[in-house]
């Protein structure tokens, strides 16, 4: 008996699940980011896996070749940007190679080899179909005409709060500019992701502490006090 996951890797696309037959390799960092992937996936017929490092991503990619392979450009051992190149360079190439940021490095990826560029927070249903099928030959394509569900996927905020977590462990254990770097490139993506303004504004003002070349330690205590608030909530955000 054929399982489920074998039969949406052999089917072909339909008009309702555009996607079946593909596997993305998500490479991300952020749960709350990875979470909103996995439902698009599911909700358009793809198997997903994922990598939360360029080291995982790299053994992933040693043992098999997903379809689509969807990279963050900030990942906390290196810029996602130099596994976009090794991927694109490689033969046979994975048939579809997207980078994406909460800021703008549209250039950085299409200069990296990439096919396309994904903007997070990734919520649009029909937008992360398309930034995928229009990269895929025709034979790959659903039949049309095509059933548009412009769906807006939320994920559960559980997953967001273990993102709190994690990077309140980051802020706890050291504060020199690398660690505040992956600090604020990370809580800006997520905090947009899910829509906490109060959030986004403290990681701005830590930025902005930075850019200025002022002591931001009263910006980092300030961003770790609003975290570790977030964390305590036993209530939505």
């Amino acid at each position: 008996m054929e399982t489920l996951d074998g039969l949406m890797f052999t089917r072909a696309p339909t008009a309702r699940r555009p996607l079946l037959g593909l596997t993305v390799l998500v490479v991300e960092d952020s749960r709350f980011a990875s979470e909103a992937v996995r439902l698009m996936c599911l909700r358009s017929g793809a198997r997903i896996r994922r990598a939360d490092s360029l080291e995982n991503a790299r053994r992933h990619l040693a043992i098999y070749r997903p379809t689509v392979l969807l990279v963050d450009v900030g990942l906390p051992d290196g810029s996602g940007l130099s596994l976009i190149r090794t991927a694109t360079e490689a033969t046979p190439r994975i048939e579809v190679v997207l980078g994406m940021s909460g800021e703008d490095h549209n250039a950085d990826v299409v200069a990296a080899g990439a096919d396309g560029f994904v903007t997070k927070p990734v919520q649009s249903l029909l937008a992360f179909q398309t930034a995928i099928l229009e990269h895929l030959p025709k034979d790959r394509q659903p039949p049309s005409p095509r059933s548009v569900n412009d769906e807006t996927i939320r994920p559960d905020l559980i997953a967001y709060r273990d993102d709190l977590n994690h990077i309140a462990q980051v802020l706890d254990d050291t504060n020199d500019d690398g660690a505040l770097d992956y600090v604020t490139q990370f809580l800006s993506g997520v905090a947009r992701s899910a829509h906490d303004h109060d959030l986004d504004a403290a990681v701005e003002n830590l930025s902005k502490l930075r850019r200025a070349g002022d002591n931001p330690d009263a910006g980092v205590v300030a961003l770790t006090q609003l975290v570790q608030t977030r964390i305590a909530a036993s209530g939505p955000l």
